[in-house]
């Protein structure tokens, strides 16, 4: 009877032992994990680069990209994988462009993976157009060499390169580009800038099709829409709030600090409603300042109070005892989670007042990329 209890206990263990990918363990995989009982594996990531066509024409996508940057990651937060919410890295490219490095092939990796959303929003609104010749394939090809998509078979990996030329073009052939990020588990989506069928003629469907990606055609220069909703100002005076709770500590505290509101301000140039967006980022899980803001640096597991230095606190706390210090940082950290839970619940309110005004055009990038996004998530079992 003991022995049939502990099969069953065993049993039980191994049923409930799951990950997104978990028909790719092997048995005894399964058993060996449960034996030691080793601790959860690696949280899944979204990892996401950006190939943007800087040429001259490519204005209207850039503009896009900065409008709807907020949109889109906000989208994101809502992914699941399981129980699990999965971290985002977004990288950013730029290509086509004539003051670029001709022998690099007209291509800048802009910003390598990295989950601080403020810097990605500034190397976004860095962008300009000029030029150029547009090499897919090389750009595509540069992405998978230089970036680091890590090892983890659960996360997701997706390429989204946006232009308007020939996708042929270049000493590098697209089909082997899309034959690499294959084999490297990487899907790549191809966006092209105009009309559907002359970008199947260009080759761009082909590129798609090759990496096991989708294609989709835009309205590049498509001006972004926003829908107002009753629920924007009272997120807006939230934002501020939220900006208070933030303790800058480090060198580059008050230079992320800067930054933080020059982002707030990029957004604002938008509109409100894109003001509202990265509001919602904020007070997601994805946006994460660790490296530069006490509130979030004490959730690290390596932080150590003894570690702080006194020249490196802010004004309020060079004085203060350790004691003094974590009291402060637990009164701002429940000041901001309550705050950020405030913005979540108008956001739910601000979604479902959205969802009655239909756009009347969705042919535009954060519509293509999210479709994208999600019809290959399911492959992996992420949901929304």
């Amino acid at each position: 009877m003991i022995t049939n209890f502990k099969t069953l206990a065993v049993l039980l263990c191994m049923i409930g032992f799951m990950s997104c990918n978990a028909n790719d363990k092997k048995n005894k995989k399964q058993l060996a994990l449960i034996e030691t009982k080793a601790p959860h594996p690696n949280k899944q990531s979204i990892k996401v680069t950006l190939l943007l066509d800087t040429s001259n024409s490519m204005d209207g996508l850039i503009d896009q990209a900065k409008a709807q940057l907020w949109d889109i990651v906000n989208e994101l937060s809502y992914a699941k994988c399981g129980d699990e919410q999965p971290n985002l890295n977004i990288a950013l490219y730029e290509y086509g462009n004539d003051n670029l490095n001709a022998e690099e092939g007209y291509i800048r990796q802009v910003i390598a993976f990295s989950d601080d959303l403020d810097e990605i929003s500034k190397q976004l609104f860095s962008l300009t157009t000029n030029g150029g010749n547009e090499y897919c394939g090389q750009v595509i090809q540069t992405s998978l060499n230089q970036l680091q998509w890590g090892e983890n078979q659960d996360d997701l990996k997706l390429i989204f390169i946006a232009g308007n030329e020939p996708f042929s073009q270049g000493k590098i052939n697209y089909q082997d580009a899309a034959k690499q990020a294959h084999n490297n588990g990487v899907s790549v989506n191809t966006i092209f800038c105009g009309d559907y069928n002359q970008g199947i003629s260009s080759f761009w469907k082909d590129g798609a099709d090759l990496a096991h990606g989708d294609y989709m055609a835009i309205n590049h220069n498509h001006e972004t829409t926003y829908v107002a909703t009753p629920y924007d100002d009272k997120i807006l005076k939230l934002n501020q709030k939220l900006n208070g709770t933030y303790i800058a500590y480090g060198n580059i505290g008050r230079t992320k600090m800067a930054l933080q509101a020059e982002q707030d301000d990029n957004a604002q140039g938008y509109s409100d409603e894109n003001a509202v967006s990265r509001t919602v980022s904020k007070s997601s899980h994805l946006y994460k300042n660790s490296s530069w803001d006490l509130v979030d640096a004490e959730k690290d597991k390596d932080f150590k109070y003894s570690n702080l230095r006194k020249t490196e606190l802010p004004v309020e706390l060079k004085d203060k005892s350790t004691k003094e210090i974590k009291a402060y940082i637990l009164k701002k950290r429940k000041r901001r989670e309550s705050i950020k839970t405030e913005i979540q619940k108008l956001n739910e309110k601000r979604r479902q007042f959205m969802k009655t005004q239909q756009k009347q055009d969705d042919n535009g990038l954060e519509n293509a990329m999210i479709k994208a996004i999600k019809t290959q998530a399911k492959e992996k079992n992420y949901t929304w």
